[in-house]
């Protein structure tokens, strides 16, 4: 279990990209598309097209994590049609631990597929 604290800085990458990146991918991804530094000790998620999977990346000061989540059915809640800067949203911890856990943010409810 992953739990999120209030000061931690989490950036949501709005396009979904090509998990078969590891940590060289998503570091690129997030410096060059994000315009933001992986050492900064952020979580940074990423989602694939059809999203069912999502893919953190975090610095924790001594070397990269990379986390991932598989769905067996169903799909994460993903923002479209927000504005954004340089392909990021930012959300608050307690966001993504929703998103993670299969809430829907835009009509706040489960999705159809999760159960407890």
């Amino acid at each position: 279990m992953l739990s999120f604290t209030g000061s931690l800085k989490v950036y949501l990458a709005v396009e979904p990209v090509d998990l078969r990146m590891s940590f060289n991918g998503l570091y690129g991804q997030t410096a060059n598309v994000m315009k933001e530094r992986p050492e900064s000790g952020a979580l940074f998620v990423f989602t694939n097209k059809r999203r069912n999977r999502v893919k953190i990346l975090n610095y924790d000061g001594t070397g990269l994590w990379v986390m991932i989540k598989r769905l067996e059915k169903g799909t994460f809640s993903w923002p479209k049609g927000v504005a954004v800067e340089n392909g990021k949203l930012k959300l608050a911890p307690e966001a993504l631990a929703l998103l993670l856990d299969g809430v829907d943010m835009r009509e706040g409810k489960f999705r159809p597929w999760y159960q407890r």
